[in-house]
């Protein structure tokens, strides 16, 4: 069976942005591969060093996030980044193979500094794309599902691998990324075109009823129109984009007919968003419940934690022995 690597870093609770742009689609994958989930935690320390008191708490949310969806640890290996030494051994391994240019070249490490208003990067922004291509080798993983926005960075990774294979031996296999054909983002509450924690727009896959009810309802729809009667556009508004995306076929048709309505200004903004309140809590109704569960829990998500870990750092340490049997460098094995 072939592997899969993929994960997040533990910045806060995840969004249906998440879900659209990967939840779901992992909770297929899980049946279909060998998958390994890393919450990527030495990662947040590339944007947000000074945060690091959040991270046990957000790890602990993060996990919860996951089995809400339906991740299961029984299929998916849920580990922490940080407790996996061998990995940043790996990465200063591999970051000896790799020139500073080739890395100020992949296309997001400005879009991160942008973000994060970062003038100048730090050693380890810069080096993001080493440390992931070492948490992807080092569980040898055959497959990475990213966006298309990641691709550049599973490039990265795919160099560094035939580098090593071409200087040492044949130790790792050339992962390929996974870009699901219907990998889609929703925009941001505010209208902006991403869902962003930093941004805040987002509406949590943990808010209660009456928190998705006061996010959709002061939702950005169409700035062009002012009056209920006002023909609308459909079009870019957000609403209607989560509409879609959370419409299964037995609201289709209310969802099309809305569309006609708004086009010909015959219904209001605030009816539309009603029924989007109604959709969106439906579907997260059964997240909420499953997660209330395992809230109740806490001794099984840090099992689910310890295990997870376990597993992937064996495997860590068959990887890293080869490594270094390949470069010669076991000197008292």
């Amino acid at each position: 069976m072939k592997r899969i690597l993929t994960g997040d870093r533990p910045t806060g609770r995840l969004h249906l942005g998440h879900y659209v742009g990967s939840l779901r689609n992992r909770v297929r994958l899980q049946d279909e591969y060998e998958c390994f989930l890393i919450i990527a935690d030495l990662h947040t320390l590339t944007t947000k060093p000074n945060k690091t008191a959040e991270l046990k708490e957000n790890i602990h949310q993060l996990v919860l996030d996951y089995l809400s969806v339906g991740i299961d640890p029984k299929k998916c290996t849920i580990y922490v980044q940080s407790q996996i030494p061998e990995v940043t051994e790996l990465a200063i391994i591999l970051g000896n193979l790799v020139s500073t240019p080739r890395l100020e070249r992949v296309p997001t490490l400005k879009d991160v500094m942008r973000d994060a208003d970062i003038q100048i990067p730090s050693f380890g922004l810069l080096g993001y794309p080493v440390l992931q291509a070492a948490d992807i080798l080092m569980v040898r993983s055959h497959l990475v599902p990213v966006g298309k926005d990641q691709v550049s960075h599973i490039e990265v990774t795919r160099e560094l691998a035939r580098e090593f294979n071409r200087l040492y031996s044949e130790v790792f296999p050339i992962p390929e990324a996974l870009v699901p054909e219907d990998l889609g983002t929703l925009p941001g509450t505010d209208g902006k075109a991403k869902m962003s924690k930093s941004a805040g727009n987002v509406i949590n896959l943990s808010d209660s009823p009456e928190e998705v009810e006061k996010k959709v309802m002061s939702m950005y729809t169409d700035p062009t129109r002012i009056h209920p009667t006002d023909p609308g556009h459909v079009e870019g508004n957000p609403v209607f984009i989560y509409l879609d995306a959370f419409s299964g076929k037995s609201e289709e048709g209310k969802v099309k007919s809305l569309k006609e309505k708004y086009k010909q200004g015959q219904v209001g903004d605030i009816e539309v968003k009603k029924f989007l309140v109604q959709l969106l809590n439906n579907f997260l109704e059964p997240i909420r419940k499953r997660r209330e569960e395992f809230e109740k829990r806490p001794e099984l998500v840090e099992k689910i934690l310890k295990e997870g870990t376990e597993k992937a750092r064996k495997e860590a340490q068959k990887t890293l022995e080869e490594v270094k049997r390949a470069m010669k460098i076991d000197y008292f094995e």
